[in-house]
């Protein structure tokens, strides 16, 4: 087992990773399981649309917001990281300030109850999404920074397979939720569901205009 004291650097890779991989596995999970796509499709839900290009490269993007995190835990690491039961605090700091205590008033925060209008239902439901990401990262993490081993080839790995989906998925299109996409990280099938034989088909040539037709009329 590695001291838990990581240096900066290794604690920002590995905070980076663990957050980019939970965000996306929940976010695939919750866009198939909580509709996601019925409320981002409306026309006032202010969220981009699922196709546009910052949508697609958000897995990607959120490298940086694991870089985020590593400045906030490396103060705390000596707690964090050497405790038993330092992954749950790592958790209630994210869940505690990042979630409910947000000084905007985001849904499903405690200002966000007070003043915005969206539905108490909606705003909870997103704690579907959220509060286990935060567990998951915190968890991973703090057994990772413990017990590097070889996580490093196996995270790794992982990490190269998501930054190949946004790209696969702007190619696909719109019409393949994003929960289809991760089919091609486990098995050789298609992502596009089958087209008609038509398709395959060279288009066909304009008719000219019916001459005797038109003369006549």
């Amino acid at each position: 087992m590695e001291h838990p004291h990581p240096r900066f650097l290794t604690l920002t890779v590995k905070t980076a990773m663990c957050h980019t991989i939970t965000y996306f596995v929940m976010g695939l999970l919750a866009f198939h399981f909580l509709h996601y796509a019925d409320f981002i499709n409306k026309p006032n839900s202010g969220m981009r649309p699922v196709s546009d290009p910052l949508v697609v490269l958000g897995p990607a993007l959120q490298i940086l917001r694991g870089v985020l995190f590593a400045l906030v835990f490396y103060p705390f690491r000596e707690v964090l990281f050497t405790r038993r039961s330092g992954w749950l605090l790592t958790a209630w700091m994210l869940i505690g300030v990042g979630i409910l205590g947000t000084f905007a008033a985001a849904p499903g925060s405690f200002e966000g109850f007070i003043y915005t209008t969206v539905p108490v239902t909606l705003q909870v439901r997103g704690y579907l999404e959220i509060v286990p990401q935060t567990l998951l990262l915190s968890g991973l993490l703090y057994f990772w920074v413990r017990h590097p081993g070889k996580a490093w080839l196996t995270v790794t790995g992982c990490i190269l397979r998501i930054q190949f989906v946004p790209m696969v998925g702007s190619f696909v299109g719109p019409r393949n939720p994003p929960w289809r996409y991760v089919t091609l990280m486990f098995r050789r099938s298609e992502v596009l569901p089958p087209q008609p034989a038509e398709f395959l088909r060279y288009p066909a040539t304009p008719q000219s205009p019916d001459v005797s037709s038109s003369r006549t009329s």
